[in-house]
């Protein structure tokens, strides 16, 4: 399908604003709110209109996702996987803090049949529309005020949706909710802006195990021939990263550098095979952490989900907070065919989980950064690519002259839409918009970039506009215009320090391996789906 009409911008800047986000304990719920806030709000009734959620942020790519006038501060999930009939009862428990007075407030929530909703232990109303689950409670919710809300569903992974972020395996399921799914999973805030804490109980059959993002914190014999295992996630998440399995899975740990603990869940039946591919972690982390710091989470790990049908989800590998999900076939090729993605998908650990973006037209933040650092990887190991580039300025040379024929077909890096959000534009795109910068301040200066955004925005959010501050800030030059150029222009700017470059003309670019989260696709083309490249 032809992608939508790409809507041109010129100036960075031209999205819903980033929501801040502040980490802090959680307040008192409703329950335990003092008389007197209770009596000045009935003074004020009178006065003070009551507000209710907006229907979705507004945001470029995906306006219904997200929902305004309150924010998640955590969840607590809890799925329980009925092998009979390959059905999962959930109940999200979801803290929220109103950031107005609201009648009743929005949830994102798709294909999941709603059983009962509770607002701080008291029943609350409740309506589906569209994708969107409407509470309303007893009384309103006042500004400031933090409470509870439980939802009780079940859901069916193997259901027809219009989109989905159930993966369905041979003996349970795993989740892939990115970009737009996870309330296909559970009702949520479904949007990266609002990340929140995140605890995850799984109960499965005994036989089967249950995994989520997170260290294993209790484990539940239940006494009727299943299990209760409870996950903890230390770092606030984004909606999108979560990751909840039910599988006959193997748990294989190991240490990472400075004695990181690495927790792999591999098919029992696969162990053996993928244990080579496992085995990469730790030499790829030390790689990744000599530029980047310090790994940012508590754990990191490999799920290689039991499917490897190409209609269970489009990804090759998936950025799931700590434990990055995989199709197990791609794990079994040698090292120099799956390294360059394995360290993509490492890299998102920093960009993408750690800081997340802001908006969905930031995602290059995410694609191309981890793009880049993949192909520098790839470069320094040897690996020739299937186009038989040996270096990262080689193939940064033959992207530049399909710059122009990228930005007639997707758009510029930094303004997609819907239809083009994960083609290459966005991935091999973004590393030669992050090429340029480097060779632009040089490669000492690129590197204290790096750092310093993702320590300024470590376990939040950021937008392209805050990347363009934190480089002039660093560099000591004014890189707006520069940058600007880069991402949002309809032209692609001169390379620097590589005067001799050329920029092919529309229409007549010739094949391209391009990034993704796997396979080689040909360059020029609309909307290459997400997972057909290769690093």
């Amino acid at each position: 399908m032809a992608p939508l009409p790409v809507r041109q911008s010129t100036s960075i800047g031209a999205s819903v604003p980033a929501r801040e986000v502040r980490w802090s304990p959680l307040p008192r719920p409703r329950a335990g709110l003092v008389l007197s806030l209770v009596l000045s709000a009935a003074l004020l009734a009178a006065s003070v209109p009551t507000a209710d959620a907006a229907d979705g942020l507004g945001d470029p790519v995906f306006p219904s996702l997200g929902n305004a006038g309150y924010r998640a501060l955590g969840y607590d999930l809890a799925f329980d996987y009925r092998a009979d009939s390959r059905t999962v009862g959930g109940t999200a428990v979801i803290t929220v803090r109103a950031d107005r007075r609201l009648a009743r407030l929005e949830l994102d929530a798709l294909g999941l049949a709603v059983r009962s909703v509770r607002v701080d232990g008291r029943p609350a109303g409740f309506a589906a529309h569209d994708e969107k689950l409407t509470v309303t409670p007893a009384r309103p919710f006042l500004p400031g005020e933090v409470a509870r809300l439980t939802v009780e569903y079940t859901a069916d992974p193997r259901a027809k949706l219009p989109h989905t972020g159930w993966v369905p395996t041979a003996d349970g399921f795993a989740v892939a909710g990115q970009p737009n799914s996870a309330h296909t999973v559970f009702p949520c805030d479904d949007h990266p802006s609002d990340k929140a804490r995140f605890a995850i109980a799984v109960t499965a059959p005994d036989g089967l195990l249950g995994v989520a993002n997170g260290e294993l914190a209790a484990t539940e014999h239940l006494g009727d021939g299943r299990t209760t295992r409870r996950y903890v996630s230390r770092e606030p998440m984004a909606t999108e990263l979560v990751q909840v399995s039910v599988g006959d899975y193997t748990v294989r740990e190991r240490t990472g550098p400075h004695g990181l603990p690495l927790r792999d869940v591999v098919p029992t039946a696969r162990a053996a095979e993928l244990e080579p591919a496992l085995d990469l972690t730790a030499g790829q982390l030390a790689w990744a952490e000599a530029r980047l710091g310090p790994f940012p989470f508590e754990t990191y790990g490999i799920l290689p989900a039991d499917t490897d049908d190409p209609a269970a989800f489009a990804f090759t590998g998936l950025e799931t907070q700590t434990l990055t999900l995989y199709k197990p076939n791609f794990l079994r090729q040698p090292e120099p065919v799956i390294g360059s993605h394995m360290m993509h998908e490492l890299v998102h650990s920093w960009f993408g989980d750690s800081v997340s973006p802001a908006r969905w037209s930031d995602l290059w933040l995410n694609e191309g950064h981890a793009d880049y650092y993949g192909l520098a990887y790839r470069y320094e190991r040897g690996w020739p690519d299937s186009g038989g580039h040996t270096t990262l300025v080689d193939r940064m040379h033959q992207l530049y002259g399909l710059g122009d024929q990228w930005r007639h077909d997707s758009g510029p890096v930094a303004s997609p839409t819907a239809a083009a959000l994960f083609d290459s534009q966005r991935y091999t795109g973004g590393a030669l918009v992050l090429f340029a910068l480097r060779e632009k301040v040089g490669a000492d200066t690129f590197d204290r970039i790096e750092r310093t955004f993702l320590r300024e925005h470590r376990y939040g959010t950021a937008t392209t506009e805050d990347y363009v501050r934190t480089a002039s800030a660093v560099s000591g030059q004014d890189l707006r215009g520069f940058l600007r150029d880069w991402l949002y222009g309809l032209r692609t700017p001169p390379m620097p320090g590589h005067p001799d470059w050329v920029v092919g003309p529309v229409g007549t670019a010739g094949p391209v391996v391009s990034a993704g989260e796997g396979g080689a696709v040909a360059a020029g083309g609309p909307s290459v789906p997400r997972g057909s490249g290769t690093l």
